[in-house]
């Protein structure tokens, strides 16, 4: 009798045992097995002979989903990141699936074809497209160019191709028959390789050629170019010649927003090259196809987000992340785990380098660099334009209009005088973060958070932006009476309405999560800024990074003193970051730039290295600052979140926890005292926390290892709780 040991997608640490019986099985297979009252889809992690669990009591596995097992390197990284990030590995599996592969009756009607076509079928199907049926057109010149498509190509192509093969099936015109075995991959030959490349900097050149000189070996790089710098050129310079070779790339991008735009950057470049993007903006389908294709080893680019770092790929040459500082890296629910360090991970492990670009590292990744563990290439130029020329607005004892001081409302005009784009930047979106009573002090506060509702002015509406709730504006105070309500503090929208009393001649566009919320709505905006059909735009940190607007010569900065007044040891090193990477959309063409930051503190580090564009000498001070008072990256950090929707409860789980770890925690690990989180209440659910802190990587997961078990014993708790480790936030 054969064993199989499956991990699923349950929060009960696995394997679970269940009989084979007559299904072969292997390692790495997704079977369907039942659970409880249900079925489940899991993963064969192991064979055995015997179970510990009677014979009479086990389960048998039902049936292997039509898919190719998950590869040794897919299941190492799960258990790695099951190991570090103190998560059930059945669960982490399951992330790694796309969609469709966790339904138990995927592929049971579901047979893999090609299609070809047939002797006159060209001509008939030329003669009966529609002319305007530019999919349609595609996917034959697919057919006439190549020996067969297969249904996941075909659907790649053009989304409506299965309807379509269809009914040329029908006709005769096309022939259906059984998939084969995938083609082998062609490699990238000379005459193949792009011929438009723009003209490269020595120190572009000097990079290349340095991260193409370790291709043999792992080496991690941080790839170190002030905003502007071409890092972009550098990437696909790597890429094409890691597809020479005949090897893929994985490319991440820390958000959706910048997917498109990169997507349409690299087929431009490499058109010849099969390329999928993978992220949380497709359909089902649509995923599962693109995932196969990378899997097959198909696709020799995948572009992605945080999650496609967990896609198999067969002939993985060379790893990239993109503004590798950024947070949305990090996964904030469920498996915490941080793409950018499985990334190096992965690229450690298939013995090959990684390069980590951005213009402000993280001070992690920057103290690699500094102890010798990280190589490092730098742009310290842009290629076309100078960087912009950066001046601070004193706005103390000043009266702002909305938020706007005189000189930034004038340098304003001035750019719109000379037919170019400004770009007003305050990452908070509304019109006013807080609805104040000033008779009695009463702010409209939301009832299920620990935070003040957000008047939004077009919609008339009060939202929370922790929790979604949205109630009407009142127009009486609910405690004393009074009418004379006022909405305190500027957002997007209060300083868009501004601009366009301000400048009425002005085409003003405002681009933040409020007004992206459709579907395709960022895609069109950004199209509307290149078509230079948009003169003054106000946005958020959506923004900030990854955009090339030619025209746009001026960013006025609003609010960024705000972050100056945060507890987290962190607020410098991310203002700094926000604010080079969002002054880096000013003068990216021919013409010179200017940034404008109003502040209270001028003479402030951050803005005094942001003036100088100096990023190392800031980096440099701010890690100095770290060793000397204990904190990240000279000491390692866990932090034991947990809420409950009855307060006691969440307490209770806290210190019961702190009581377990106290009893085994070495001398070089320390356990702070519970506390509230920053938010202490977020949809009804009372949130607090335990920080957990060692001197070195080892300690932390040795004293994780032994804790873990102890929390997961006893009664269940009322109260969810998770361990965050390397936590990015406090």
């Amino acid at each position: 009798m054969t064993i199989a040991r499956v991990e699923l997608d349950v929060p009960i640490a696995g394997p679970f045992d269940y009989e084979t019986g007559q299904v072969d099985v292997g390692i790495g297979a997704l079977v369907t097995v039942p659970f409880g009252r249900r079925r489940l889809v899991g993963v064969v992690t192991g064979l055995a002979q015997t179970s510990e669990l009677d014979q009479t009591r086990l389960k048998r596995v039902e049936r292997v989903l039509p898919v190719e097992p998950l590869p040794a390197t897919t299941l190492s990284l799960a258990a790695f990141c099951a190991d570090y990030y103190r998560h059930p590995l059945g669960q982490v599996l399951s992330a790694v699936l796309p969609t469709m592969l966790r339904k138990p009756d995927f592929g049971k009607r579901v047979r893999a074809w090609e299609y070809s076509l047939c002797n006159d079928g060209l001509v008939h199907i030329e003669a009966g497209i529609n002319p305007r049926a530019v999919g349609q057109k595609r996917l034959l010149r697919a057919l006439v160019e190549g020996n067969a498509v297969d249904g996941v190509q075909a659907r790649l192509i053009y989304p409506g191709a299965q309807r379509v093969l269809k009914e040329w099936v029908e006709r005769g015109w096309v022939e259906r028959r059984p998939a084969r075995a995938l083609p082998p991959v062609a490699q990238l030959t000379r005459s193949e390789r792009p011929t438009v490349t723009p003209a490269l900097t020595d120190e572009q050149l000097q990079a290349i050629a340095a991260i193409g000189g370790s291709f043999a070996s792992y080496v991690p790089w941080l790839l170190h170019g002030v905003t502007g710098s071409g890092k972009t050129e550098v990437y696909l310079s790597l890429i094409e010649q890691v597809a020479a070779s005949g090897k893929q790339t994985l490319l991440l991008v820390p958000e959706i927003n910048l997917t498109p735009q990169l997507e349409a950057h690299v087929q431009g470049r490499f058109p010849q090259l099969e390329m999928v993007s993978l992220h949380s903006g497709l359909a089902e389908g649509e995923r599962l196809a693109r995932w196969q294709k990378a899997r097959a080893g198909q696709a020799f680019i995948v572009l992605g987000t945080r999650l496609a770092v967990f896609t198999p790929l067969p002939r993985l040459g060379l790893v990239i992340v993109d503004e590798e500082h950024d947070l949305s890296y990090k996964q904030a629910e469920g498996l915490r785990y941080h793409a950018r360090d499985l990334a190096v991970y992965v690229a450690k492990s298939a013995h090959i380098p990684v390069v980590l670009g951005s213009a402000t590292p993280s001070l992690e990744t920057y103290a690699n660099v500094l102890e010798g563990r990280y190589q490092i290439a730098q742009l310290r130029q842009r290629p076309v334009a100078a960087a912009p020329a950066v001046e601070f607005i004193d706005v103390r004892g000043q009266h702002l209009s909305h938020g706007l001081s005189d000189a930034a409302v004038t340098a304003v005009r001035q750019c719109l005088s000379r037919g170019e784009q400004s770009l007003i930047y305050i990452n908070r979106r509304g019109f006013a973060p807080v609805m104040l009573c000033h008779a009695c002090g009463w702010m409209a506060e939301c009832l299920r958070c620990s935070a003040r509702l957000t008047l939004h002015s077009r919609s008339s509406r009060l939202r929370c932006h922790y929790c979604g709730h949205e109630e009407p504006v009142v127009s009486v105070c609910p405690t004393c009476g009074n009418q004379d309500l006022h909405g305190l503090g500027q957002g997007t929208q209060r300083v868009e309405e501004a601009l366009r009393a301000l400048a009425p001649q002005a085409r003003v566009l405002r681009v933040d999560s409020d007004s992206t919320r459709r579907r395709g709505a960022f895609a069109r905006m950004r199209e509307q800024i290149r078509d230079e059909e948009v003169d003054i735009l106000v946005g958020t940190q959506m923004l900030a990074k990854g955009h090339d607007f030619p025209k746009l010569t001026l960013v006025v900065i609003l609010g960024a003193d705000h972050a100056l007044y945060s507890s987290d040891f962190r607020a410098a090193e991310r203002l700094f970051q926000q604010l080079m990477q969002v002054a880096g959309r000013a003068g990216r063409s021919d013409r010179p730039g200017h940034v404008l930051i109003q502040t209270e503190f001028p003479d402030h580090l951050v803005y005094q290295a942001l003036a100088r564009q100096d990023f190392s000498a800031f980096a440099e001070a701010l890690l100095a600052e770290r060793r000397n008072s204990g904190f990240p990256p000279y000491v390692y950090q866990a932090v034991l979140r947990a809420e409950s929707h009855r307060e006691e409860d969440m307490w209770s789980l806290l210190r019961s926890a702190a009581s377990k770890g106290a009893g085994i925690a070495a001398s070089d690990v320390t356990l702070y005292d519970c506390v509230p989180a920053p938010v202490f209440r977020i949809a009804g659910r009372f949130r607090g926390q335990l920080l957990i802190q060692a001197r070195s990587r080892t300690a932390l997961r040795k004293f994780l290892g032994r804790w873990h078990p102890l929390l997961q014993e006893g009664k269940v708790s009322a109260a969810r709780w998770v361990i965050d480790v390397d936590p990015v936030e406090l």
